[in-house]
């Protein structure tokens, strides 16, 4: 206990320090993101004043102009800047495709981006407005926009796979825990059902009436085939070559004589054999779920029907109740361990019988067809042999 406790704050601790250093990341990106939007806008300025100096003084001394000049271009090297005067003609543009310039809606675009990415820098001479420069984000820049938005993704997918990996990890410890509990049953029936076999031998020399003791005999197998079901439970079952016609009728036949007498039973089987890799004792665990599934549909009362045919190299078992029948929706959440729609029972049932069928048979499950208020056709799916 005292362990388990452990892992698991070790695990928190993990957890919550990988999120700080991720926070922490993405704070100084958006911290550096700001600083060089401002070192940005801060050159963009520069650029303005230069521009001032070039307007104002009408005779500059050459190598004046030269330096003005050096830094009006490094100003703006990579920068998108559109330059209006005071009449909203452009007066300067760079690093901008011509065709934006040449028509006035993608210009008036392009400028309203560029007033949502930064402030307008008004140039003028004597308070007077001479002219309005409007740039956008340089790449460098708008790279480093979406920089944080990585970030973001990043940590979501990060937070995924913490979850998904915690969530695994309790799935597996209870997987542990039911296969424990399950083996441990089987066990615990092995004791009274030794005494059963033992009590049964001695009625035989009793004066008792046989079909009771050929019914007990019944019962004994039926539950010597659970406590074998429950023990193979966590392990991978032997499968053998056996008559899928066979073993259907035998479950069949059995739930049919222990069931209400208000179900109306129908089988429709070949007469001849079909082989088929099977665990005898899980197929029987899966058709007997389905059965019983179908009888709380019908709530004890109404026509069940099961058919079997071949075809090509598939076998088909289709079992068809007059239920209350299922939503689209749910078609696929009925094979969910704990899904029910009853007020009793754990939802296993048709969980089990999934996992019987798709994991350890290497077939399908499904619900065929289903009507609300006039019933449901489940159906497997096995490879013939």
């Amino acid at each position: 206990m005292t362990f388990s406790l452990n892992r698991n704050i070790i695990r928190w601790i993990i957890i919550a320090s990988s999120f700080i250093i991720i926070s922490l990341i993405l704070w100084n990106t958006y911290t550096f993101f700001q600083n060089f939007k401002a070192e940005e806008r801060s050159k963009m300025k520069t650029w303005s004043v230069a521009q001032i100096d070039l307007n104002s003084i009408d005779n500059l001394d050459s190598d004046v102009n030269a330096v003005t000049s050096h830094v009006v271009t490094e100003t703006i090297i990579s920068t998108p800047v559109i330059v209006l005067d005071e009449n909203g003609e452009v007066n300067f543009s760079t690093n901008i495709d011509s065709t934006a310039l040449s028509d006035p809606k993608k210009l008036k675009a392009l400028i309203r981006t560029y007033e949502s990415e930064n402030q307008p820098i008004p140039v003028k001479i004597s308070d007077t407005l001479m002219q309005t420069m409007y740039y956008g984000n340089s790449p460098l820049l708008n790279r480093l926009k979406y920089y944080p938005l990585a970030l973001l993704l990043i940590i979501l997918l990060f937070a995924a796979v913490v979850y998904f990996f915690y969530r695994s990890s309790k799935i597996a410890e209870q997987n542990k825990l039911w296969t424990g509990m399950a083996k441990e049953t089987a066990h615990q029936i092995g004791t009274p059902l030794s005494s059963l076999v033992g009590w049964a031998e001695i009625l035989k020399t009793e004066n008792v009436n046989p079909d009771y003791i050929i019914e007990i005999e019944k019962d004994i197998d039926r539950l010597q085939t659970i406590t074998e079901r429950f023990s193979k439970i966590g392990s991978v079952p032997t499968l053998k070559t056996l008559d899928i016609v066979a073993e259907t009728q035998s479950s069949f036949d059995y739930l049919k004589s222990r069931s209400s007498k208000l179900i109306n039973f129908e089988i429709l089987i070949p007469n001849s054999e079909i082989l088929v890799n099977l665990n005898a004792q899980l197929f029987s665990w899966t058709i007997e779920n389905l059965v019983k599934n179908a009888i709380d549909a019908m709530k004890g009362k109404g026509d069940l029907k099961l058919e079997l045919h071949q075809l090509e190299n598939q076998v088909f078992i289709n079992i068809s109740d007059t239920g209350k029948g299922i939503s689209k929706s749910s078609f696929s959440k009925i094979f969910e361990p704990g899904y029910t729609t009853k007020k009793r029972g754990w939802g296993l049932g048709l969980s089990l019988a999934k996992r019987i069928i798709e994991d350890y048979h290497d077939g399908k499950i499904k619900v065929l067809t289903s009507e609300i208020g006039k019933g449901t056709t489940i159906q497997i799916m096995l490879k013939q042999v």
